[in-house]
């Protein structure tokens, strides 16, 4: 990483809400030392943690450029840049208007109840001068809707009070944009983890949230989260941390980023006071909280254990890596390893999520045709770009990547008796690439040292690992793996129940396909997705019917289906086959009962 440049002058914006109704920001950029030969400026084509080309500059409406009072001709470059006139003498200020109606973790949302905006879709980035500082003053919008707005980042504070408007700064434009901010009427608490401040912001209206569970429950995963990586100091990599949370009525989703995450959640799934007395974890909050956990865990594999490839990001084209199936998966793996560690829930709990996702894995016949490092090379135009008939073409690198996570864990556990786990090769990645990375001396890990330092941590050879799930199709094996550990792993699928062996979604009341499983009945039927069911055997189909139609035969009949394709009406017979989604459960045998993964290995 490149060091901050202590002579440039500072890089210095400014934004608010100009129009809450038309979703408008307005932005001001001004560059005191604009390059001579004209200055360029570029808005990023995607945001990190987001492996996908979005265009954030389609979302500039209008934009201008004056120096001393006086207009300067822009030229656009591409549809990501701008140039501007040579000027002679002075400051160089653009003026532009940033559309805001992408209600997500990763660009920007405005009107009347909030707003929100990630650096990346509204700071255009000024080419030549990313190491200097970088000011952005925050501005209240004029519009009576925000006047008690308050503002959420963990952006330091330059001439603001904290969750106040005004000035904040940041060391370099990478940081300027790494840390999302929240502007409106908020929820607010906050907790000390390790005696590092952790805030946590609700937008969103949420009746009776019972906010001091949320905080017990969060201090307890963060704690946990921050012993396992410095299990000796115990300290946190951030100053502060900040858990900005809009709360819809359906919603899910996260961003990462380094000393705060973008969450987006169904209000549902949040703690409420009635509730108060009930410790037991509802799915949708165990859902909610693995989600944190989630994000949180990527305050150090992936902000600052990253792949090489994203040291620098180059944030104007895509950035191929194999190693996702490492920083998500992994991740994915400790989210809700880490939930029962910290004692948020059971083991019971915590093998039915693991049950899930082994399950979901198991379900789509695109496993065994890409690899995770595949996977993870092509997420830019498969995993972010899904079709229809993705569950027949591609692997998931976050859950194939957890239950690689879970393999690796348990085979070093089995091979070390107990003396090593994955938790100790995490520690090396954090020791050796991550603990230093914003000191300006870290650099990302390529995948031959990734393989490397398995091999040297667990000191076991497992190049035969690498080529057979990683690189690889092989499904892994599970079942023994987990047996050393008292886990008894089954498979419980209702093979007597029949099905199409189709996803089937709600189009209104229609029933609509969704996904049509490679093999399945409705496969060989000839039904394909995008279908709308119409009838089974004369009778009407409609969105939450087709499985009590088909409870009245058995595996192996056949049944007429009408349905339309498009605008016309066809004709298929579909012979039923019994149900092959997998129905995966995992129990301890209180007989030979160990720890496993539940716990740290010993050497820890």
């Amino acid at each position: 990483m490149k060091k901050p440049t202590r002579n440039t002058p500072a890089i210095n914006y400014t934004i608010v809400g100009k129009d809450l109704a038309a979703h408008l920001f307005e932005v001001t950029l001004t560059v005191a030392d604009p390059a001579a030969e004209g200055q360029v400026f570029a808005l990023p084509a995607w945001i990190p943690g987001s492996y996908m080309i979005r265009e954030f500059s389609r979302n500039i409406v209008r934009i201008r450029a004056e120096s001393n009072g006086q207009p300067v001709a822009l030229i656009k470059l591409d549809k990501h840049s701008w140039q501007a006139a040579p000027v002679k003498q002075g400051a160089l200020t653009l003026h532009y208007e940033v559309y805001a109606w992408d209600l997500s973790v990763r660009a920007a949302h405005l009107d009347q109840t909030h707003a929100f905006f990630n650096g990346t879709s509204v700071f255009l980035r000024v080419l030549g001068q990313e190491d200097a500082q970088h000011v952005v003053d925050i501005q209240r919008p004029a519009d009576p809707a925000a006047a008690t707005w308050r503002v959420a980042t963990a952006l330091p504070e330059l001439k603001a009070k904290r969750y106040g408007f005004g000035t904040y700064a940041a060391a370099n434009y990478d940081e300027l944009i790494d840390h999302p901010v929240e502007l409106g009427d908020f929820a607010l608490a906050t907790f000390k983890a390790h005696g590092i401040p952790h805030d946590i912001v609700i937008s969103g209206r949420v009746p009776n949230l019972d906010m001091a569970r949320l905080c017990a429950d969060l201090k307890s995963i963060c704690e946990t989260q921050i012993a396992f990586f410095e299990p000796k100091a115990k300290k946190a990599p951030m100053d502060r941390y900040v858990f900005l949370t809009l709360a819809v009525g359906d919603g899910y989703g996260g961003l990462e980023h380094r000393a705060s995450t973008a969450l987006i959640c169904s209000r549902a799934d949040l703690p409420t006071l009635a509730k108060a007395k009930d410790k037991d974890v509802s799915d949708g909050y165990m859902q909610f909280l693995g989600l944190c956990s989630h994000e949180y865990f990527h305050t150090w594999n992936v902000k600052r254990i990253k792949p090489a490839v994203f040291a620098p990001y180059d944030l104007q084209v895509e950035n191929y890596s194999p190693l996702l199936w490492l920083f998500e998966g992994f991740t994915s793996y400790y989210d809700d390893l880490i939930l029962v560690r910290s004692g948020v829930i059971a083991e019971p709990a915590y093998f039915k999520l693991l049950g899930k996702t082994i399950a979901s894995v198991l379900r789509g016949s695109g496993r065994t045709k890409q690899s995770v490092a595949d996977s993870s090379f092509d997420a830019w135009g498969k995993y972010y770009r899904q079709d229809e008939n993705a569950p027949n073409a591609i692997i998931s690198y976050y859950t194939k990547g957890s239950l690689i996570g879970l393999a690796f864990d348990l085979t070093i556990r089995a091979k070390t008796a107990g003396k090593k786990s994955l938790d100790d090769v995490m520690l090396a990645l954090w020791d050796r690439y991550g603990r230093d990375f914003y000191k300006g001396v870290g650099r990302g890990v390529t995948p031959a040292e990734v393989e490397a330092l398995f091999d040297e941590i667990s000191g076991m050879r497992l190049k035969s690992f690498f080529e057979k799930y990683i690189r690889g199709t092989e499904d892994l094996p599970l079942a023994k793996l987990l047996a050393p550990f008292g886990i008894k792993y089954s498979d419980e699928r209702k093979s007597s129940k029949p099905s199409f062996d189709a996803n089937v979604g709600r189009d209104g009341n229609d029933c609509k396909l969704s996904a049509v499983h490679e093999g399945g009945a409705a496969h060989k039927g000839g039904l394909s997705a995008g279908d709308v069911l119409v009838a089974v055997d004369g009778l009407r189909v409609n969105a939450t019917n087709l499985d009590n139609l088909l409870s009245r035969y058995a595996v192996g009949d056949s049944v007429e289906v009408h349905a339309f394709r498009r605008d016309e009406l066809m004709t298929f017979k579909v012979k039923l086959q019994g149900d092959r989604v997998p129905g995966i459960t995992l129990a301890l045998d209180a007989a030979r009962k160990k720890t496993g993964p539940l716990r740290p290995s010993a050497a820890r």
